[in-house]
């Protein structure tokens, strides 16, 4: 049921007119407290959904896990994303569900910290510059001596991320393998991704990841903010590098929901998907002018619930390595410039093929299913649908969007990408092929090898 007296607030001078007829109007939708849930956080603060006649409740999940359970199984509406979870859970790696994205929520956003015991055994292997600090971007080549030394005292090399399809995952795994680092293989009789790993990734929630470094459970960690600065200002840890320097403007979380939830509510879903285009705009807008206003935002307990401080530290263009080392990086979080919002297949096309690498798509598939698998998931016809109508509203101009033809980003050259080794999605199996570390054609783990079918 609409409520009445909220809607006698509007104007139409205060806010445009709803632009979809939406079906359901009181939603719930779910996050975890990260930074980059910011388009959630905005469009409800700032009004958005409310403008589109939606009425929505925000609800922090414990994981990722229960997160995408309760969006399957309807307890949620939609959901703050790995933008893995959506693609696993439709080619049925996990928990099975058909999910979709019609929105990406930001790029970029993530980071590697180590506990200052491995930066200090680092530092001997990391060129340093005319200032005294250490250039950037650091290889994973500089920890292999550490992992070295671990192993020879008999210490497993134990490291944390966020969840198996996580973008944290094939992140670490990628900077890992870049520095001649295996972090392992996963089979269908394994899951634990450590099959022949010399660092062992396991799960740890974000919020945990300070305090399980601390406690020397794990020595190093891949997370989003505010949990990399967390450790800086703990004086715990030091982040080595950011993904923007593993892949620059790489595609992060995504929002997710079901195909039935879209199937019954197309014109809600349109709604939604405009709401969370107007907050990644106001978010990037003038050259990020309001992300002042944005931390004190997330900084609230019912949202991030960190120190201001803490967030502000990425969220304002800037980033903390060793303390007091901090550095501009003004695109560390980006939620609506260079097409950051647009669900590219090529986006989904790149998940796809680190879990081919890694094992988690145990067999080999065609090119052309790399195709279908990204299109049954990411939906930019809906995305588009929403964008047009704030063009023709006159809310946002025609310029702030490209609507690529054929929903794919052009290649990333090999400078943008740490191991130079360029990326091109429409020749997915060429890619996995070039790639020095993990499957590649036919092979498979089988009894804890890899073999050749």
């Amino acid at each position: 049921m609409k409520r009445i007296a909220s809607l006698l607030l509007f104007t139409a001078l205060a806010s445009p007119a709803a632009a979809f007829d939406v079906e359901k109007d009181e939603l719930t939708l779910g996050f975890i407290k990260l930074t980059d849930m910011a388009p959630l956080a905005i469009a409800k603060e700032k009004g958005f959904f409310e403008d589109e006649g939606l009425y929505v409740t925000l609800e922090a999940q414990s994981n990722w896990k229960v997160l995408l359970d309760r969006v399957i199984s309807g307890e949620l509406d939609g959901a703050h994303m790995l933008a893995g979870q959506p693609i696993a859970a439709t080619i049925g790696y996990g928990t099975k569900g058909e999910v979709i994205t019609p929105f990406s929520m930001d790029l970029n956003g993530n980071g590697i910290t180590v506990s200052n015991e491995v930066w200090a055994l680092m530092k001997e292997h990391i060129e340093i510059g005319a200032d005294g600090k250490p250039v950037h971007p650091i290889s994973a080549a500089a920890l292999k001596p550490v992992i070295e030394k671990f192993r020879a005292e008999g210490k497993p090399f134990n490291m944390g991320m966020v969840f198996p399809v996580s973008t944290h995952n094939y992140e670490v795994r990628y900077w890992l393998a870049a520095g001649g680092i295996n972090p392992g293989l996963y089979a269908p009789d394994d899951v634990s991704g450590q099959i022949g790993a010399e660092a062992l990734l396991s799960v740890t929630p974000p919020p945990q990841m300070p305090a399980t470094l601390e406690a020397g459970t794990i020595y190093g960690y891949s997370v989003g903010e505010p949990w990399n600065q967390a450790a800086v200002f703990k004086g715990i840890g030091v982040p080595v590098i950011t993904d923007y320097e593993i892949w620059k403007n790489n595609p992060e979380k995504v929002f997710g929901l079901t195909a039935a939830f879209n199937a019954e509510n197309p014109e809600t879903v349109k709604a939604l998907t405009r709401a969370l285009i107007r907050a990644a705009e106001w978010l990037d807008a003038n050259d990020n002018a309001n992300r002042a206003e944005a931390v004190e935002i997330l900084a609230r307990p019912e949202y991030v619930g960190a120190d201001a401080a803490v967030i502000a530290n990425s969220m304002t263009g800037t980033f903390e390595y060793e303390k007091g080392d901090v550095r501009a990086v003004p695109d560390f979080n980006v939620f609506f410039r260079y097409n950051a919002t647009f669900p590219y297949y090529s986006d989904a096309v790149w998940y796809l093929t680190q879990m081919r690498r890694w094992g988690q798509i145990a067999e080999a598939k065609p090119d052309a299913w790399f195709d279908e698998t990204a299109k049954k998931v990411y939906r930019p016809d809906i995305y588009q649908a929403a964008a047009q109508s704030l063009i023709d509203d006159g809310i946002l101009p025609a310029s702030a969007f490209d609507f690529d033809a054929d929903g794919y980003r052009e290649p990333t050259p090999a400078a943008d990408i740490i191991d130079a080794v360029a990326y091109d999605p429409k020749a997915p199996n060429a890619y996995i092929d070039s790639l020095a570390i993990g499957l590649k054609g036919t092979e498979v783990v089988q009894g804890g090898a890899v073999v050749t079918q």
